[in-house]
């Protein structure tokens, strides 16, 4: 049964003396909605206002927000009831007065989540439409839903297995679906009292493990299937049923038995970490069984007291009710998929490779499957530092050791605090356990960094690197990152402020979390993103896309923030011919960026003058004192890479919205990228906590201008929105002085237009400026594992090179390592064994390119290295491989065979293969 609504006056009261303190008690009577004030809206929408008990002010403010998008976009008359419920959810949160839940709207106009979401994104038809408050609060419902509905799948999933409901158990009075719903509630009470972020999913999910323990262990025998069913029996007699209740004044009920066999069982059954779910439940869990007064007692909570506690924490928080899950509620409505069917993939060649069957990606499996892999690669690594790290400290001048250990055990403490502050007081140890954890990968990766030092200068006297605070805390802050990821805190599109000016939430734990924590400035960080993920090849595909989204972020805005020591290094750079170098030239930025610079010669180039280097050991080899005097007249190779990656991010976001809104006017293009640069290399000053998106739509607009190109800005910020990784309060929450910000429209003519007038004019003279050189779209630096690479001259044929699998060593053969992907599957057994063989026979070295015709273009060759690297150049190979042309006379083929398909549609499929 649907969980019972309590007194609407009582929660009424309490909502609106709460939120921002905006009314008090004494104004309640004042709140009510007046139905004479509201004569000229229409009767169906007061209706739904009256049922909602809304103020005055938020009626008023829904109706402006409907009236808007009534004359800005077309609405069916069968829908403006379920927008009606929309505006006044934004109504009501923006004013900070919302005084029904999510759930309460979505049923008062027929909304289920995903309609409701999907229909609050689609009225943001104008800037100042969806407020950025609205917009965090529906990110945070969106995160929360997708975690809760994650989990419920789990939960049903795993209760199938422990609970047999059999027709002898419901006449003892007993029933596994009750038993269920109150585990479902119990658990979600959990997570509304121990965690400050309910949408954290590893936490709330080993949390989840721990409820459905507690209620095994209390359930008679006999509802249980095996292996469940044994485990129970034989602890300390059977557990009392709710009947028997009533004789518990008549004797004392001995406590359980303190045995983690079912709990073993159940992290077995959902792959995830007995040793993690175990600390969870003796800390946290066990917390908040004393809390309820629950701890050592044999009997099982009751409903009445469950629903009534978590029917308070639902009201406070307004947001959805999840018990409806247990009643597949329309409001929480899944996406009927066939989630346990498995997907099977190309028959290999050897018998045991037959019948290969890859499980469906849940959200749940794929976190558990992250954990893992991070263990393996942490197996061998140790809390401390190893012999040979150690060796590297006792080789330096001045020994780092001390300051080392002293520096980890500092950072360690801070971060715990932050981890407890933003997750939940009684997350403290998890918040340990996760530091333990980045601290095994900051030896690890220090370890390797220094090897691969060793080996390319061939000294064993690191003492200025191993003394530098700045190189250890990146260092330490990368690996706590991945730890951070791993667990669940990976970048989402729009996630993540992208305003200068803005702030992330305070329970947020995703990038730049970890940097406020340690007080590390961003461009400190990005030196050791690509030495770590080179240090690391084991690292994932999935840490490594996180890692390099770090990276964007830090090139985007948050290197450009006011403290960043970025700008102290520009200004002292100006007097340089040169600073930060040109744009590469269009032979170049179509290929990962070459350099040979390592994280060691980024933060021993020069940074400020200085005191910088002053205290460092200048007699220590490799760097003499005469050295080290030279860097501070060198040019800063840091500062050089930083922009010359930032300018193949700026251009590639460039390039893109012009596909989208120029495509009639390719010659603009160039002259929008030209401002772009120059204003990047000159006007520096402009990125000042700003975002680099922003300086890209005012660059744009303003050519459209002077060029007399209608192009509005509302056209490019709807286009805007469409790119990958955007946020909205990059263009409506743009810093125009300190401490005021707007949208980007006023952005552009009091700061972008005023401080660029001169050079923007430029473009309508007879002799316009140099334009910069085009860049061609750039490439990532990175190798991502199983990457499929496009083979030169075909247009659907990829060859993906597979890692040995870590989970299922048993599965992979050899022949398994590469495949050949096509863009339809054909074919049997054999003809990929026989592809197989011969890619694996053949001279790579001499199958990188393929002969394209007559017309000179720049020729690519892909290499699987050892060390995850791709290399490119222009390299010529003296004819087509074996190989080469064997993929183009599949892809051919296959061709033909669709073209086949077409004409014999009306007949059965043949048998036949090409």
């Amino acid at each position: 049964m649907p969980p019972k609504k309590r007194g609407r006056q009582q929660h009424n009261k309490e909502i609106k003396q709460s939120d921002n303190g905006r009314f008090s008690p004494d104004e309640k009577d004042t709140l009510v909605l007046s139905t004479e004030e509201h004569k000229n809206k229409d009767a169906d929408f007061l209706a739904i206002c009256k049922k909602l008990d809304v103020t005055d002010v938020v009626c008023d403010h829904a109706w402006r927000l409907w009236e808007m998008l009534v004359t800005s976009a077309d609405v069916l008359l069968d829908t403006k009831k379920k927008h009606w419920g929309v505006c006044l959810f934004i109504a009501a949160t923006d004013l900070g007065v919302r005084t029904f839940t999510l759930t309460e709207v979505q049923k008062a106009v027929d909304l289920n989540q995903k309609q409701f979401f999907d229909l609050l994104k689609n009225m943001d038809v104008n800037v100042d439409t969806i407020s950025t408050k609205v917009n965090a609060v529906m990110t945070r419902l969106e995160k929360k839903y997708d975690v809760l509905q994650a989990l419920f799948q789990r939960f049903e999933k795993t209760c199938c297995k422990v609970y047999a409901d059999t027709s002898s158990q419901r006449k003892e009075g007993q029933d596994s679906k009750q038993i269920m719903r109150n585990c479902w509630t119990l658990f979600l009470l959990v997570i509304g009292k121990v965690l400050q972020v309910e949408e954290d999913l590893v936490i709330s999910f080993q949390l989840l493990m721990c409820v459905l323990d507690f209620y095994i262990k209390r359930c008679p025998a006999t509802m249980l299937q095996q292996p469940y069913k044994t485990v129970v029996s034989a602890l300390s007699g059977s557990p009392p049923t709710r009947t028997s209740r009533r004789n518990q004044g008549r004797a004392k009920p001995r406590p359980l038995k303190e045995d983690h066999k079912l709990l073993e069982i159940l992290c077995k059954e959902n792959d995830c970490s007995m040793e993690e779910v175990k600390h969870v439940y003796l800390t946290s869990f066990s917390a908040f069984l004393d809390s309820m007064k629950l701890s050592g007692s044999r009997d099982l909570p009751e409903e009445d007291i469950l629903d009534k506690q978590y029917e308070e924490l639902y009201l406070k928080s307004k947001d959805f009710d999840a018990r409806l899950f247990l009643d597949n509620d329309e409001t929480l409505q899944m996406n009927k998929t066939d989630l346990e069917k498995p997907e099977s993939i190309p028959k290999k060649s050897s018998p045991e490779e037959e019948h290969v069957l890859i499980q469906h990606q849940t959200p749940v499996r794929v976190a558990m499957l992250s954990i893992h892999q991070l263990k393996v690669i942490l197996s061998s690594a140790s809390g401390q530092p190893s012999d040979t790290l150690n060796t590297f400290f006792k080789n330096c001048t001045v020994d780092p050791s001390e300051e080392i250990t002293n520096r980890v055990e500092h950072l360690g403490k801070a971060f715990s605090q932050r981890f407890a502050e933003c997750v939940g007081q009684q997350c403290v140890e998890i918040g340990c356990q996760r530091f333990s954890l980045g601290v095994r990968l900051y030896y690890r990766v220090m370890e390797s960094i220094l090897k691969s030092e060793e080996k390319r200068l061939s000294v064993q006297n690191f003492s200025i690197l191993l003394n530098n605070s700045t190189f250890h805390i990146s260092l330490l802050a990368c690996a706590l990152e991945v730890v951070m990821a791993t667990y669940g805190g990976m970048l989402k599109n729009g996630a993540l402020n992208g305003g200068g000016g803005g702030s992330m939430q305070e329970t947020d734990l995703s990038f730049p979390w970890i940097l406020d924590v340690f007080q590390l400035s961003a461009f400190d960080f990005y030196k050791v993103v690509e030495s770590f993920i080179k240090a690391e090849p084991s690292l994932s595909r999935d840490i490594i896309k996180h890692l390099e989204r770090c990276e964007h972020l830090i090139m985007e805005s948050i290197a450009w923030r006011g403290d960043s020591p970025l700008f102290e290094l520009l200004s002292q750079s100006q007097d340089e011919e040169d600073p930060v170098g040109q744009a590469e030239p269009p032979s170049t930025l179509n290929q990962p960026l070459q350099h040979n610079h390592t994280a060691a010669d980024l933060y021993l180039s020069p940074l400020r003058p200085s005191s910088r280097i002053g205290p460092l050991d200048f007699h220590s080899s490799p760097l003499s004192q005469t050295s080290v005097q030279s860097f501070r007249c060198t040019k800063s190779i840091s500062l050089s890479l930083f922009y010359r990656k930032v300018y193949r991010l700026a251009y590639l976001r460039l390039n893109m919205l012009c596909t989208l809104l120029l495509k009639d006017h390719p010659d603009l293009e160039p002259i929008i990228w030209t401002l772009l640069q120059h204003t990047l290399r000159h006007e520096y000053e402009l990125m000042k906590d700003r975002h680099l998106d922003q300086l890209m739509m005012s660059a744009m607009y303003a050519i459209c201008k002077v060029k007399n190109i209608d192009l509005r800005f509302k056209t490019i910020v709807t286009a805007y929105k469409s790119l990958p990784n955007t946020n909205q309060e990059t263009f409506k929450r743009v810093l125009i002085r300190e401490g005021q910000y707007d949208s980007i429209i006023v952005f552009y003519n009091l700061v972008f237009m005023q401080k660029l007038k001169t050079k923007i004019l430029q473009y309508t003279s007879p002799l316009p400026p140099t334009l910069s050189p085009i860049p061609q779209i750039p490439c990532s630096p990175y190798k991502y594992p199983s990457s499929p690479l496009q083979v030169p001259g075909s247009n659907n044929v990829y060859i993906s090179p597979l890692k040995n699998s870590r989970l299922s060593p048993g599965v992979m053969t050899p022949r398994s390592r590469i495949l050949v992907s096509i863009g339809e599957s054909f074919g049997t057994s054999d003809k990929f064994q026989k592809i197989n063989e011969m890619v694996s026979s053949s001279d790579w070295s001499l199958k990188r390119s393929f002969d394209q015709g007559s017309t000179p273009k720049p020729l690519k060759r892909l290499r699987f290295d050892m060390d995850g690297q791709d290399e490119a150049d222009g390299s010529k190979s003296t004819g087509k491989s074996k190989l080469i042309q064997k993929l183009a006379e599949m892809s051919s083929t296959r061709t033909l065979m669709q073209e086949q398909k077409l004409k014999d549609s009306a007949h059965s499929a043949k048998g036949e293969q090409p």
